[in-house]
């Protein structure tokens, strides 16, 4: 239980208020002596907490109703969630995080944009790094909230490398597979869509459409977009395949593992795909259908 006055106290009223209906004989309106068992205990609890305040009100729900017993501990608990504390370096504001209910220094609380429901940097953490896990956007955590976290914000708790891959997963889904461009060095292969990319190049090369180059977003270096290698200067794409034949040794590796496995490649949006079980019809993850021959 929690033993926080101005907070706690209100969490603990609700909840025995829950338990008291349950067990019909015991009432927390003082009309009727609860037994010595534990929510008896409980009772006498709530019973010494009622004369500290100034309005006392039980309110009473149906046993299967848990969830309209914690809303009202939640309602008491925000209307009094801020408070003064004595430091050694003056006054600070506490807060209590609704999710964890840890009393959280004020500087240490996340609002989310829109709704401005707060959390503490912790539970925020936690929270968004499991919708990454799951390839979710992450929402607001309060019930009921469909709030974006904005991926700008979450930079506050958040390891920078997880904030980089929220940001490409957003702008990955908001791409459509045919307009999706990778820059074609390894150390970069940041996510473009040929227009962006185009219209970037274009600043610095008027003939960039015609060409093939483009000059990535990111790393600011130009590569070929038709042959998906560095930016082959004074040679045209056909004389580049021409001295060229074989593919880069990073994806020949890749292709000797693929034969190797019997991976397939979706002719659509070219990611390679190993067929784990079930029947050879497959749906990529752009709704793109192809049999998966071995």
């Amino acid at each position: 239980m929690f033993y926080r006055y101005n907070i706690r106290n209100a969490f603990t009223l609700s909840c025995a208020t829950f338990c008291a209906l349950r067990l019909r004989q015991y009432k927390i309106t003082g009309r009727q002596q609860p037994g010595q068992s534990k929510l008896g205990t409980k009772v006498n609890e709530v019973s010494l907490l009622q004369k500290r305040f100034t309005y006392f009100q039980p309110s009473f729900a149906a046993h299967n109703d848990m969830s309209f017993v914690f809303k009202l501990a939640r309602d008491a608990i925000v209307s009094q969630i801020t408070w003064p504390v004595e430091t050694s370096n003056g006054k600070r504001l506490k807060e209590t995080c609704m999710i964890c209910f840890e009393d959280t220094d004020a500087t240490q609380m996340f609002t989310v944009d829109g709704c401005f429901h707060r959390y503490c940097f912790s539970c925020m953490k936690q929270h968004v790094e499991v919708k990454l896990l799951n390839a979710m956007v992450a929402s607001c955590p309060h019930e009921g909230c469909n709030t974006e976290v904005t991926i700008d914000s979450c930079g506050k708790f958040l390891d920078p490398k997880l904030v980089e891959i929220m940001s490409n997963r957003k702008k990955e889904a908001s791409i459509a597979v045919s307009e999706k461009v990778y820059c074609a060095f390894p150390r970069c292969s940041a996510l473009m869509s040929k227009s962006e990319v185009l219209q970037y190049t274009r600043t610095v090369m008027l003939v960039a459409e015609q060409s093939g180059a483009r000059k990535c977003v990111k790393c600011h270096r130009f590569f070929c977009i038709y042959c998906k290698v560095p930016w082959h200067f004074d040679m045209t794409c056909i004389d580049y395949k021409r001295l060229n034949p074989h593919p880069a040794r990073e994806d020949a590796m890749l292709n000797t593992l693929a034969t190797k496995k019997r991976w397939r490649e979706c002719i659509k949006c070219k990611h390679v795909i190993e067929l784990a079980g079930g029947c050879y019809h497959i749906t990529c993850r752009y709704l793109f259908f192809f049999f998966y021959g071995r």
